[in-house]
């Protein structure tokens, strides 16, 4: 019996083995195309009920089935899985492109779209049914014939890229280890790093310290490490990553994926990538994006450039350092920011053990939105690291199940993210809730110490869990439209917004206290971090600005005649680098967010959520950072609405006017 095909409510981890992914998917594959053969072969006229909202059911067991797939191609992957990936993709990219060119379903969609301004819907079945049409159109539902055989093969051809992409950038991270047996090339970093290093030693059979490219290991080398050359070493590892000359390079793959997006653009009728993907963003076009770019550069820059020199200058005066190079950035800015603000990551840490943190973002959670977090182990879990949670109202109602994995482990990629394992949706009138996820890399417990998280790392949390609220808290009709289906660029306000909760005295009152001796972080501390929250602002600014910058310039222009990665990227960034370039290295080959993950023409969104979330953020300031009301407007109109209406709309619903980016510079004293 496969547990996959059978009927179940949270996954079957435990269960399942991977020989069971091929079979399910093909079967939930055929389910789903009977379903939508039981909407093309109905005798009766379209209607919204018969095949907008049919349409919308469709797939339900294919969904859940590779949602737990591809979940665990990021968390908890193998070889096998990888290579179960490969073969799985193209059937997931036919069957989607069956249903996009399917031309009876699309006649029967067209048909209600037709007449919708007569059908008397609801807001959120008029976003449906828009959205369904949309997806035709924009996937080719109204080419010719031999046009829509050529985007199938252009669609078949980047998922396989991408994953290719995706594949190279994890070898080269894992292929990657700095083994160290002399004390002074570990000095300057603080003993817990160095215990985790050792640690990461041991593990393969290794003495002395390990340093590896995932980021807790990378990043506290980079800001602590004494040694310049061994952070050079390093930085230039990382930095190199997809652009070596072996199997694992991505140059192709990157000019490959970029031009095949534009060849599909241009075939659907849109100037660029870029073109396409802004329809249906809050930004609606590169011109917006380019224009609020641009304006936040002009805003940013010489903020920035002041800052660079001050480093710079430094620099020089503590180690005779003549030009500051990008591995020095982190390590001198570290110094520096500890001299001023007398502020040492190490010193926060004790005041944020993992599990204090975990308490503080429910309790904070609990306060705004009245939710209740109990710890589980009654579901399946797919790894003895991950902890599962029953979340419910204040009336003891169930809100949804909740995964949290915390842990860097081989076969986990790097960063953080929140994912889903089941959409909110009401159906034959009940209101089926959602399983979420968080995934994070966080220090694991050593024998003497527990989890103790970075001030980033607390913030990082809190973001993921942001996005873990907007899912948990759906409340819609329709599955499509649920939780975090929303337009991308909007996606980032519900996390990045309760990140500002980390630097007020009256949440961190709630959960940042001594690991051994229970006591309060210390107010000076708080007032500190709230401070130093500012510093190299400008310096983050362009920093960001830049990847989106050059995420546009891969996306908004015509790429056809590129022929080197490395020269392409090194004039769209021109204009926003202050440190030397480093020959070796190249983002492009290893920006997964664009080549990998959903941001293409669309990494500027972490900029324009930033504007949303400090304009948000000043509303509940003005009222008080636990008010009732505002966090039932966030609530009500935001967290609980999904993809129902316009971005703007719901916006404007909360907060009663459309945002300004005047809160966001005055927050990072840039104005």
């Amino acid at each position: 019996m496969n547990p996959l095909l059978q009927d179940f409510n949270t996954p079957p981890f435990s269960k399942i083995k991977e020989e069971n992914y091929k079979p399910a998917i093909q079967k939930a594959i055929e389910l789903a195309k009977e379903e939508i053969n039981s909407i093309v072969t109905n005798i009766e006229a379209p209607t919204f009920k018969n095949t907008t909202e049919a349409l919308d059911y469709v797939g339900e067991k294919l969904d859940r089935v590779t949602s737990i797939f591809f979940n665990l191609n990021s968390a908890e992957t193998n070889k096998e899985i990888q290579e179960i990936a490969k073969d799985i993709s193209p059937w997931l990219s036919e069957f989607k492109n069956d249903m996009i060119l399917n031309e009876d379903l699309f006649k029967r969609v067209k048909a209600v779209y037709d007449k919708k301004d007569s059908l008397e819907l609801t807001p959120e079945q008029d976003m449906l049914l828009d959205k369904q049409y949309k997806g035709f159109a924009r996937n080719g539902a109204n080419l010719n014939e031999d046009d829509k055989i050529e985007l199938r093969k252009l669609d078949a051809e980047l998922a396989k890229l991408s994953l290719q992409f995706g594949e190279h950038v994890l070898a080269e991270t894992n292929a990657f280890g700095m083994h160290l047996t002399n004390e002074e090339d570990v000095a300057g970093l603080p003993e817990s790093v160095k215990e985790a290093a050792k640690l990461l030693a041991q593990q393969k059979n290794k003495e002395g310290w390990l340093i590896t490219l995932d980021y807790p290991s990378y990043i506290p080398f980079m800001t602590y490490a004494e040694n310049r050359e061994l952070r050079k070493k390093l930085a230039i590892a990382m930095g190199k990553k997809g652009f070596q000359q072996n199997e694992f390079n991505n140059e192709q793959v990157v000019l490959d994926i970029v031009k095949l997006r534009h060849k599909r653009a241009n075939l659907l009728g849109y100037k660029t990538h870029a073109h396409f993907v802004l329809e249906e963003r809050m930004a609606e076009n590169p011109e917006k994006v380019w224009s609020f770019s641009n304006d936040l550069l002009q805003k940013a820059k010489p903020a920035a450039q002041k800052e660079f020199e001050v480093l710079e200058a430094y620099a020089k005066k503590l180690d005779a350092i003549d030009a500051l190079q990008k591995w020095d950035s982190a390590y001198y800015a570290e110094k520096l920011k500890k001299e001023r603000f007398n502020l040492d990551q190490e010193l926060l840490k004790p005041y944020f053990k993992l599990e204090n943190v975990i308490k503080g973002v429910f309790e904070i959670s609990s306060k705004l939105f009245d939710l209740q977090f109990e710890e589980i182990d009654s579901i399946d879990k797919y790894h003895e690291d991950v902890k599962s949670y029953s979340v419910t109202d204040k009336y003891g109602n169930f809100v949804s199940y909740l995964y949290a994995d915390f842990h860097p482990r081989p076969g986990k990629r790097n960063g953080a993210w929140m994912t889903s394992y089941k959409s909110q949706q009401i159906k034959n009138e009940v209101n089926e809730r959602p399983q979420v996820s968080i995934v994070c890399n966080f220090t694991k417990p050593t024998e003497t110490k527990p989890s103790l998280l970075t001030f980033n790392e607390v913030t990082t949390l809190f973001h993921e869990f942001g996005h873990a609220l907007h899912g948990m808290l759906a409340n819609t009709t329709y599955g499509s439209l649920s939780g975090t289906s929303v337009s991308w660029d909007f996606v980032e306000l519900p996390s990045q917004v309760l990140e500002n909760w980390c630097y007020e005295k009256e949440a961190l009152e709630l959960f940042a206290k001594h690991y051994e001796t229970g006591e309060l972080i210390p107010m000076e501390y708080v007032e500190k971090i709230k401070e130093s929250a500012n510093f190299h602002e400008g310096m983050q600014t362009l920093r960001q600005l830049s990847f989106g910058i050059l995420d546009m310039n891969w996306h908004s222009k015509n790429p056809t005649e590129i022929s080197s990665v490395k020269a392409f990227e090194k004039e769209a960034l021109s204009n926003t680098q202050l440190y030397p370039d480093v020959e070796e290295n190249c983002m492009s080959t290893s920006f997964s967010h664009i080549f990998q993950g959903g941001y293409s023409a669309g990494y500027y969104s972490y900029k324009w959520a930033e504007v949303l979330d400090a304009d948000a953020f000043e509303y509940f300031l003005e009222k008080g950072i636990f008010n009732k009301e505002v966090a039932n407007k966030f609530r009500d109109h935001i967290l609980s609405k999904g993809g129902t209406e316009k971005p703007m709309e719901l916006y404007k619903k909360f907060r009663g006017k459309e945002p300004n980016t005047n809160a966001l510079l005055k927050r990072a004293g840039l104005l």
